[in-house]
């Protein structure tokens, strides 16, 4: 999962970032973020972490996604 993946589905994007990073706070973040690094740094602030701990966990929570989705399709096959 890129971030062309995340913004485009930015709903349900969000719902599972939430899910993974609670204290996400949507009134501060206001709407889909243009960039990830936006993301990253409201993760950071929101959740006592530096920016590239942000952006490292940004990443792995992308790439678990991307994990979900392969098996979803593998299984629907």
């Amino acid at each position: 999962m890129d971030w062309n993946d995340i913004s485009t589905n930015w709903t349900d994007s969000l719902k599972r970032l939430k899910a993974r990073f609670p204290r996400i706070d949507e009134g501060k973040l206001g709407r889909r973020p243009v960039r990830p690094e936006v993301l990253a740094a409201h993760l950071a602030h929101q959740h006592d972490l530096t920016e590239l701990e942000a952006v490292e966990e940004l990443r792995d929570w992308a790439f678990i996604q991307s994990l979900a989705r392969q098996a979803s399709e593998l299984e629907a096959n």
